[in-house]
């Protein structure tokens, strides 16, 4: 399980100006409150992430003429929070030392035998984000989930935005899109072919993503949820990168 002590200066992106910069460029309100990040649509109020608060801190959040929904980032219980949705994990991973020596070693192994066969995955640019976020509407589509618009994506300050493709023939087959905030960043959006798939080509791009991160200073990369039952396989992927399980805490109404 994840150490606390081990990342202080960890930024989750709900918490970051990077964020607010591209809610408040979807139509929502994005407010710092007491060093909070909370973004406001109509009577709605969600805090997500916020690191530090205690339950009176979070409580206190919630006097305004509406309803404030919370995940804080650690476990909070008691009178005033309501739980409505069950903790999650994140899988966040240090970039402190050798990154290919924490590796699982068939995670390692597996990323050896697609560097051998491969590969010419490159950084990308704004064509790759409009390739990227266009396929995956489509799978969201497809495969009946829902994530952040495509819209988000495209208002996020080009500046933080870490971008990598893979073509074949050409054409689009493979991405990843990073965002970095502060000494953190994090995993947001990914797609790969089956032909890419085949290739193991997610593997090679989030090794060579995650070291150049590393290189410009980057501490700390946030590869997102983890959900063993629902997703296995990524499960598997995640943490076979020697990433660290956080534990989030649970989803909640919170009264005043």
């Amino acid at each position: 399980m994840f150490d606390f002590g081990e990342t202080a200066g960890f930024l989750p992106f709900q918490q970051s100006a990077v964020y607010a910069a591209a809610v408040e460029a979807c139509g929502a309100r994005a407010r710092w409150l007491d060093g909070v990040l909370a973004v406001e649509r109509g009577r709605l109020r969600l805090i997500s992430r916020a690191v530090g608060l205690d339950r009176a801190g979070l409580r206190r959040l919630a006097r305004w003429p509406g309803v404030t929904v919370a995940t804080p980032e650690a476990a909070l219980a008691g009178f005033g929070l309501v739980p409505l949705v069950t903790p999650m994990h994140h899988a966040v991973w240090s970039l402190d030392g050798d990154l290919r020596a924490g590796l699982v070693a068939k995670w390692r192994n597996r990323l050896a035998a697609a560097e051998r066969g491969l590969v010419g995955v490159r950084p990308g640019g704004r064509r790759a984000l409009d390739a990227l976020s266009a396929a995956e509407g489509l799978q969201q589509r497809t495969r009946g989930y829902r994530a952040l618009p495509e819209g988000f994506s495209r208002a996020l300050p080009e500046g933080a935005l870490r971008l990598w493709e893979w073509r074949q023939a050409g054409g689009f087959g493979a991405g990843m899109c990073f965002v970095v905030h502060g000494a953190s960043a994090s995993y947001h959006l990914g797609w790969a072919s089956e032909a890419a798939k085949a290739c193991g080509v997610h593997g090679v791009m989030l090794m060579r993503a995650t070291e150049a991160l590393q290189a410009e200073g980057v501490r700390w990369l946030d590869l997102g949820s983890v959900d063993t039952e629902a997703a296995p396989g990524l499960a598997r992927f995640k943490l076979g990168t020697g990433a660290a399980l956080r534990p989030l805490g649970a989803t909640c109404l919170v009264l005043p």
